[in-house]
């Protein structure tokens, strides 16, 4: 069964995303969510302070990686070849290791430009990391 929605505005069902990404998500660093239609971070939050320029660079870098012309084009091919038409995006989750930490990305089912960035330690538990991720971006997925 769906948990229900939150109740509120777009902003603050947002910044509740944020919030329990962050508290639900094993080994979470930091949360965020890009709104890929402007190419602006719409909430974060972090363990430890970031110069601004780095989230800006956030937002842009996931806006490329979901949204960039290549990628446009490789999930163009995909959709063809498999008989799907459709606008919805092909790609809807990304995960990215690097040296100290592990990023995932996912897009809301519903809205398909709004995009949960979850940072947590290179330890995580993957499975654990797309289990209570999925599970909360689904509680907020907004109509």
């Amino acid at each position: 069964m769906r948990e229900p929605r939150p109740a509120g505005d777009f902003s603050e069902r947002i910044q509740g995303m944020v919030k329990e990404l962050r508290a639900q998500a094993p080994d979470c660093v930091a949360a965020g969510v890009v709104d890929m239609a402007t190419g602006m971070l719409l909430a974060y939050e972090t363990l430890e302070e970031h110069p601004s320029e780095v989230l800006d660079l956030l937002a842009g870098a996931t806006l490329d990686l979901f949204q960039g012309r290549t990628v446009v084009m490789i999930e163009d091919v995909f959709k063809e070849r498999r008989g799907v038409r459709s606008d919805r995006h092909y790609f809807q989750e990304v995960l990215i290791n690097s040296e100290h930490v592990t990023h995932l990305f996912l897009r809301m089912l519903s809205q398909q430009d709004v995009v949960a960035v979850i940072v947590c330690r290179k330890s995580v538990n993957v499975g654990m990391l797309f289990a209570q991720s999925r599970r909360v971006v689904a509680g907020y997925a907004a109509t």
